[in-house]
């Protein structure tokens, strides 16, 4: 059993996941086009990834770039995602939908939640366009979501480190608080530290290859990355605060 929180690692491209999980990754959130944040990966991309790699992969569903408040249809490829995803074998759904009043859109959510059952769900970072963090994790809860990635409402994770932390204490083991953005090797040790979360997710976007890269070491800078990732994550010795891993 490893004595360190968990890392999660988003990426958009099979070489990248490959890579990941070679640093030492130990969950993999697969998306495509990761310059606007993130969109659902295609059914191949999904089919090679859980072919080549071992570590659980939750697959992103989100149908466009842009906000969080989607329309009709919008919502009805997102249930044909989530569908698809279980078809082919990914190990949880991301996803996150808002209301036109920047509140967690419970009923919806719930609802992709039920459909994606028994895979665990993780709401986005859509969580941190809330005005009402604390309202938003009661109303994250509420749609039998497993997690909820999030930095604290701030640019980044590190920025957010004491919401993060209030987040942590008010969830008491309801749900997982999964902290994320911009977190580096640099700073991945303020976050583990402040935070004391279990699990902890990074894209290391800085590091990988230009799309369409080919070189044969197009991705070892980024393993390497993902590798010091892990270097800090040993090297923390505090006690980790208690959460229920899914």
């Amino acid at each position: 059993m490893k004595n360190r929180a968990l890392l999660e690692m988003s990426v958009d491209k099979l070489d990248a996941a490959i890579a990941a999980v070679r640093g030492g990754a130990d969950r993999i959130e697969l998306c495509e086009d990761l310059s606007v944040g993130g969109v659902t990966p295609s059914l191949e991309l999904i089919r090679e990834a859980r072919e080549l790699i071992s570590v659980p992969i939750f697959a992103m569903i989100r149908p466009r770039g842009g906000d969080f408040c989607y329309s009709a249809a919008e919502f009805e490829r997102m249930k044909e995602e989530i569908s698809q995803a279980k078809a082919v074998r990914a190990d949880g759904v991301v996803f996150g939908i808002l209301t036109r009043e920047g509140r967690v859109d419970i009923e919806r959510t719930q609802e992709l939640a039920h459909l994606a059952n028994p895979l665990p769900v993780t709401f986005h970072r859509a969580f941190d366009e809330l005005a009402d963090l604390p309202q938003g994790l009661e109303d994250v809860i509420a749609t039998g979501a497993q997690r909820i990635l999030t930095s604290g409402g701030k640019p980044t994770a590190e920025e957010g480190c004491a919401e993060i932390r209030r987040l942590l204490g008010l969830a008491r083991e309801r749900i997982v608080i999964l902290p994320g953005g911009g977190i580096r090797p640099l700073n991945l040790g303020i976050v583990a530290r402040a935070t004391r979360a279990v699990e902890l997710h990074s894209g290391l976007s800085n590091l990988l290859p230009a799309s369409g890269a080919t070189h044969p070491f197009a991705h070892r800078q980024f393993e390497d990355g993902v590798r010091a990732l892990i270097k800090v994550l040993e090297e923390q010795t505090r006690p980790l605060h208690p959460a229920t891993r899914s």
